[in-house]
């Protein structure tokens, strides 16, 4: 069966922080399709309420799923934002993280995506990481255990955070190598002309 990942998106959401992690798996599965194997990740886009929702920037996604109809997941994987402040005071948001995250096997983040799960209570006295310029704004929320600075990404096991922007690749490359295989993540990072190393401080 393939690892179901399911990517949640909202109002203003940083479209780099969503659309790597989804070209890299997509790409994994991509590279095992074409030896015959089948897909190892089956990959959805969704919204609270399954409308349409333009990232930062204006760039708008249609035909989305309905978070409110899925009940489980292996992968829950949520971007950043530029406007935090707005993004975690989305109580709908908030509360749609906190249900999915029950339910799933894995929690992710991109970029200042931690700011959401540690609002929904996913980081506490737990270690994370977010873009360089807000870990102090992170260390200073009360709702995460300790900030780690100077890594793509931290893994406690079930909650996982990346750093900004392209970390978020890197983050995804890691679950493939960390759910499939490190050579299949390291054909999927070549694939994509990527340097990718499976060390995080790298």
């Amino acid at each position: 069966m393939a690892t179901r990942a399911l990517i949640l998106l909202y109002d203003g959401f940083d479209l780099i922080d969503a659309g790597g992690p989804y070209e890299v798996f997509l790409t994994a599965s991509r590279l095992l399709q074409r030896e015959g194997r089948a897909p190892e990740f089956e990959v959805t886009l969704a919204t609270p309420g399954g409308g349409d929702i333009a990232a930062y920037g204006g760039m708008t996604l249609t035909r989305l799923a309905d978070s409110d109809t899925i009940d489980a997941c292996d992968i829950l994987l949520v971007p950043g934002t530029i406007d935090v402040a707005c993004a975690v005071g989305d109580g709908v948001l908030i509360e749609t993280i906190e249900r999915l995250s029950r339910r799933t096997g894995m929690v992710s983040s991109v970029c200042t995506g931690a700011f959401l799960l540690a609002r929904a209570g996913l980081l506490d006295d737990a270690p994370a990481t977010t873009h360089f310029e807000d870990l102090g704004d992170l260390a200073a929320c009360g709702e995460v255990g300790s900030v780690i600075a100077g890594v793509r990404w931290v893994d406690n096991g079930r909650v996982l955070t990346s750093g900004g922007l392209t970390s978020g690749i890197h983050l995804a490359l890691h679950l493939v190598a960390r759910i499939a295989s490190p050579e299949l993540a390291a054909r999927t990072a070549h694939q994509l002309d990527m340097d990718w190393s499976p060390d995080p401080t790298r």
